[in-house]
């Protein structure tokens, strides 16, 4: 039994949905499973499996940036999980961009410690796996959702001291900023199992003004990206 996710192999299914918060994780097992039931709550760190369209499925808390998602990416592997989908919200910073629209990351540039931290120094790009990429990309084409493909950032930090983060990162063709990512991509990568990311814009960073998405537009934004998610891990097996 792993030390922070205090679970049995077994508990948690091959396709795993990764949300940093645990009452978005506990939404999405209320919402979208069927038959769900609470597997790990360590810490806090709620996880959760059921079934959606009759295959197993899990759901399980990351926590806020890379150090904690290492942990529990790390862990996962170790129960048995082979496909890791990060759903979340980020800060886009694309000027096209609009609140609710979805990012489908490519890559995640480590704006943090964490992945230096893995691979001792050594240069690294950490990439999503191009099989959840490419089925993520078909999934939103089927129902004609507004999406953005390309690379991400994942900071340390919410609060950016930076100036003026979305030129600096914007002008080198990174789409949005969040946390966890990069740490996930890489250790998925090192341990032989698939890592995606799916995000729903709630900060308009790449704008004249910074502006946060409302509770109801959050809702709506989420609500889609989970069916596209969903769809995404059914589509590998």
């Amino acid at each position: 039994m792993p030390v922070h996710i205090r679970a049995d192999e077994g508990d948690f299914a091959e396709n795993v949905l990764l949300p940093g918060d645990p009452m978005r994780a506990k939404y999405i097992a209320e919402n979208f499973f069927d038959e769900p039931k609470l597997v790990s709550e360590e810490r806090g760190m709620l996880g959760f499996t059921g079934t959606y369209k009759g295959k197993p499925v899990s759901v399980q808390t990351t926590g806020m940036g890379c150090p904690s998602a290492s942990i529990i990416t790390e862990e996962l592997v170790q129960l048995g999980a082979k496909n890791l989908l990060r759903v979340g919200t980020c800060g886009g910073y694309n000027h096209d961009m609009n609140l609710g629209d979805l990012v489908i990351a490519t890559a995640a540039t480590a704006q943090d410690g964490t992945v230096a931290s893995i691979t001792q120094g050594v240069p690294y790009a950490p990439a999503a796996n191009f099989d959840l990429v490419h089925a993520a990309y078909h999934a939103a084409e089927a129902v004609g959702r507004r999406s953005f493909l390309g690379p991400i950032v994942s900071s340390d930090l919410f609060y950016d001291p930076t100036s003026d983060p979305a030129k600096l990162w914007g002008d080198l063709g990174v789409l949005a900023v969040e946390m966890e990512a990069a740490s996930i991509f890489t250790i998925a990568a090192m341990k032989g199992v698939k890592a995606g990311c799916l995000l729903t814009v709630s900060d308009t960073i790449g704008k004249e003004e910074v502006v946060r998405i409302s509770d109801d537009e959050l809702k709506r934004g989420v609500d889609n990206m989970m069916e596209l998610a969903l769809d995404t891990l059914d589509s590998l097996n």
